[in-house]
């Protein structure tokens, strides 16, 4: 069995009575940074498992072979990431993948996650959305990155790094036009602050000072009531 483990994004009362008693029966924890993830196995009087097994960017091949050969062998494995779903914006996506083509039974422990919390606190639409994860870096691709939606109604969900901020909003302004927009900083957190305004007023605003923490920012889609002339 492969249990798919949410876990708080910034606030560890968001962990579920679930969650907590699937990691603590299972043989093996596969997770993004063995760190965090054993303060929180730490702060809920979790035993190290038998198998912890780092499984991040760069390692899922060779991580993912062992963690395979144990659920082939009837281990029971949680997958979980430093906050959120394992898979959204992680590489846990791909063992998922390879318990599906295997028909290793899988189940997913609901809990927090970012896209849907900093879509609520946005107050734009949430008939349909799109999440797009990260924006690429160069110019060029982040402008078509936004080109792809830009007729489409549905509002928009990335992550992105706090001093990239500024540029992403700017060329989302650019490709766009002056559309609604959440800026959200550490959610669930101590110090979470939503920033909502416009592009072209956000935009310079986080030049000038970059939001520090995990950011999450929400774009309005192509609808005139949250667009601005």
């Amino acid at each position: 069995m492969l249990t798919v483990v949410a876990t708080p994004i910034g606030n560890l009362a968001d962990m579920s009575p679930r969650g907590v008693e699937s990691l603590r029966e299972a043989d093996g924890v596969a997770c993004e940074d063995t760190r965090r993830t054993r303060a929180l196995l730490s702060h809920f009087g979790i035993p190290r498992p038998q198998w912890f097994v780092s499984y991040r960017q760069g390692k899922e091949e060779q991580a993912g072979r062992r963690l395979m050969e144990l659920l082939r062998g009837g281990k029971r494995i949680a997958l979980c990431s430093d906050g959120g779903y394992p898979g959204i914006s992680d590489p846990g996506y791909r063992l998922i993948r390879e318990a599906i083509r295997e028909k290793i039974p899988i189940e997913v422990i609901p809990g927090a996650g970012a896209v849907a919390v900093a879509l609520v606190l946005s107050g734009l639409s949430t008939a349909s959305y799109t999440f797009k994860g990260y924006p690429p870096r160069r110019p060029g691709p982040l402008r078509r990155f936004f080109e792809e939606d830009c007729d489409r109604p549905h509002t928009l969900i990335l992550f992105e790094a706090p001093p990239r901020v500024h540029k992403t909003l700017a060329a989302a302004y650019e490709v766009l036009g002056d559309r609604e927009v959440a800026v959200c900083v550490e959610l669930t957190k101590r110090f979470e602050k939503t920033h909502r305004g416009y592009l072209a007023d956000l935009a310079p605003r986080f030049a000038q000072t970059p939001p520090r923490g995990e950011v999450t920012i929400v774009i309005a889609g192509n609808n005139p009531k949250f667009c601005r002339s």
